[in-house]
């Protein structure tokens, strides 16, 4: 289940950075540069902001050619609302998927998803051909499907993890997404630069297919649903370790979500500021990156996707490790869950931010560059062991509601960064515009830093007990039969 769920975190990461690349081959940077020195012609500091770019070379690969021009001329805003287009459809299915996989059926909701991305991939070339506003709308479907994918993911994982191997399980399941951007980054850019930007969506959407039908055959919702591939002494295993017992007339309990208790709750306003400031860093180098790296750093097609992926492998391998590392320690009672939270958090935060700092003032030391930005991204990775898992650890009942709450407030960044990034850098591509967002990046991390370490917690919270009332409720009523079994 680990491995299937990392795999389609990946296919549904893969579908939503793939733009990031492809765009860079969709569009006629030449002709879009030119518009805007037009279109500056008349401001008496257009000459400055000339003087603050990259120059490329022939040892650094850094020739930005023509060739790569693709065509359509979409300026730097435009293209800031296509790739934001993914995170409105996103942020609106959020809550609708939370609740459907808490209720109805996670493995169906996940399975449902990636099939949408499929779609919309194969149609995404005909309809960018059309207008860019069916391309927006494409991306915007696909949103809709990755949306979901979160919340159906915490509540399998929430049904399948024993609590002991809970961090290890949620980090494999959720590195996935780390590993789906960089086989997504590598893939476009050499789709992109052998065979054209439209084979990015047609090759990548038929491939998903087999996922789908391995995740249908092989998963299903929970152990006591499950018939193949697993052994009865698992089976028990699992399910007692989670404490499972036989619902009330032999169906399944629809817990009512406790909004006034949960809204109060310090614990999870932690993990929703935390995943909000995370998730503005993480997007703004999970979208942009490719960008910097073609138009400040002056990398060519084939240089920006090796380039761009090396960070997530890095990140991919990281997450891996410390989830290992720090479930060792809380196995051997060194560190609690609550301690284990907050170190994940403050490696995906503390050091992405130092990162960014410096980045901010290397300049065009291309190598520099790169070693920060790698550093940085693959730190992000503490997030998955961090304050992402934290949401089953406060109220495992409710975790595809709770990191849909939290997912759909961290997902406004997704649509935010892309729109304000093309705003500060339309004619103006220069090193002192992206410093710009870069320190507003740094800002976000010390608000996440100092809010987490304060009042983050891995303590499951009372109000996570709903059940038990309603189990204590029954059997109340109950008792009075049993005392007295002629009535």
């Amino acid at each position: 289940m680990a491995i299937l769920g990392s795999i389609g975190l990946a296919i549904i990461y893969g579908f939503k950075v793939n733009v990031s690349v492809a765009i860079v081959a969709m569009v006629n940077h030449t002709a879009v540069r030119l518009s805007a020195v037009h279109d500056e012609s008349k401001n008496e500091n257009a000459s400055l902001m000339t003087t603050e770019v990259c120059q490329g070379d022939a040892s650094s690969n850094a020739t930005a050619s023509s060739a790569e021009d693709g065509p359509f001329v979409w300026n730097e805003p435009l293209q800031g609302l296509i790739l934001s287009a993914y995170f409105w459809g996103y942020m609106i299915s959020l809550l609708p998927g939370g609740r459907m996989s808490e209720l109805l059926s996670a493995k169906w909701v996940m399975n449902g998803s990636v099939l949408l991305n499929v779609a919309a991939s194969i149609l995404s070339p005909v309809a960018a051909e059309l207008h860019y506003s069916l391309f927006i709308i494409m991306r915007f479907i696909q949103g809709i499907g990755g949306g979901v994918t979160f919340p159906a993911m915490h509540v399998m994982i929430a049904k399948w993890a024993p609590p002991n191997e809970r961090s290890v399980l949620a980090s494999i399941v959720y590195a996935g997404t780390a590993l789906g951007t960089v086989i997504s980054i590598l893939l476009s850019g050499m789709l992109a630069a052998s065979l054209g930007w439209v084979w990015i969506f047609y090759i990548e959407g038929a491939l998903c297919l087999i996922w789908c039908t391995a995740w249908w055959l092989m998963i299903e919702d929970s152990p006591e649903e499950q018939t193949r591939f697993i052994s009865q002494e698992e089976k028990n295993y699992i399910m007692e370790s989670l404490g499972h017992t036989k619902n009330v007339g032999g169906h399944k309990e629809k817990l009512p979500v406790p909004w006034g208790q949960l809204i109060r709750s310090k614990p999870f306003m932690a993990i929703l500021i935390a995943h909000f400031c995370s998730n503005f860093g993480w997007y703004m180098l999970l979208i942009e990156l490719p960008t910097y790296m073609s138009q400040i750093l002056k990398f060519n097609m084939s240089s920006n996707a090796g380039l761009s992926a090396m960070p997530f492998l890095c990140m991919w391998i990281f997450t891996m490790v410390l989830s290992k590392v720090l479930a060792i320690m809380q196995d051997r009672k060194i560190i609690t869950v609550t301690l284990s939270r907050k170190i994940g958090t403050l490696f995906s935060s503390l050091v992405p931010m130092v990162c960014l700092i410096g980045v901010s003032y290397v300049g065009c030391n291309r190598a520099l560059a790169v070693v920060l930005m790698t550093i940085g991204v693959t730190c992000i990775g503490g997030m998955y062991c961090g304050f992402l898992s934290n949401h089953i650890d406060i109220a495992p009942n409710f975790a595809g509601t709770l990191v849909a709450i939290t997912n759909c407030i961290a997902t406004i960044p997704g649509f935010v960064v892309p729109i304000f990034v093309g705003k500060l850098t339309h004619g103006n591509q220069t090193i002192e515009a992206w410093r710009i967002i870069f320190f507003v990046t740094v800002g976000l991390y010390i608000v996440e830093i100092i809010v987490y370490s304060i009042f983050g917690s891995g303590e499951e919270q009372p109000w996570n007990k709903v059940k038990n009332s309603s189990i204590e409720e029954v059997n109340d009523q109950t008792l009075p039969l049993k005392k007295n079994p002629s009535k």
